[in-house]
């Protein structure tokens, strides 16, 4: 993609999300689900230091091919292989019985680029900020797996430090 359009990417990334996850929402059923991709975008950028259009696109993505109508070519068509390929490793596969889906998607996760473990993080991270009491036990859960996971990671010092922090709260 030329150098000219990066910045573009990002604004059609945020408008692309918006427009997929229209009709979604958190889980108190009503603040607009786009608010979460638009936090995880917020969360890379102004938390961990990421200037990679790519990465913060990926952010802003990464639920919309788990999450809605949308499939792997069609982020590819539109925001280039890098970012489907970001999303892509972010996304279980729901045609499997749960406990295999999350089993597999943990190993996903453990072979995924640097770039989509920035995203998980700042998902996981953004997951135990929002989550009401009720909620939080797994969400802290799931988090505390990702922090074993990826557990002395180079790149991923000051994001691990972050969840570990609101985890201690």
């Amino acid at each position: 993609m030329a150098e000219r359009n990066r910045e573009g990417l990002l604004a059609a990334a945020e408008e692309f999300a918006r427009w997929k996850h229209q009709h979604q929402f958190r889980r108190d059923g009503v603040t607009p689900y786009f608010t979460h991709p638009k936090a995880v975008m917020t969360i890379l950028k102004d938390e961990f230091g990421v200037t990679d259009v790519d990465t913060l696109a990926a952010g802003l993505l990464h639920d919309t091919i788990e999450d809605t109508a949308t499939d792997y070519d069609e982020v590819s068509e539109r925001f280039g292989a890098r970012v489907a390929d970001t999303v892509a490793c972010l996304t279980k596969d729901k045609r499997l019985p749960e406990a295999r889906r999350e089993r597999d998607y943990f190993a996903q996760l453990s072979r995924a680029p640097l770039a989509a473990r920035l995203c998980k993080i700042a998902d996981s991270l953004h997951n135990v900020r929002d989550s009401d009491k009720s909620h939080r036990p797994k969400a802290a859960k799931k988090a505390k797996k990702l922090l074993r996971l990826y557990k002395g990671t180079r790149g991923l010092e000051r994001p691990m430090a972050l969840l570990r922090a609101e985890l201690q709260k």
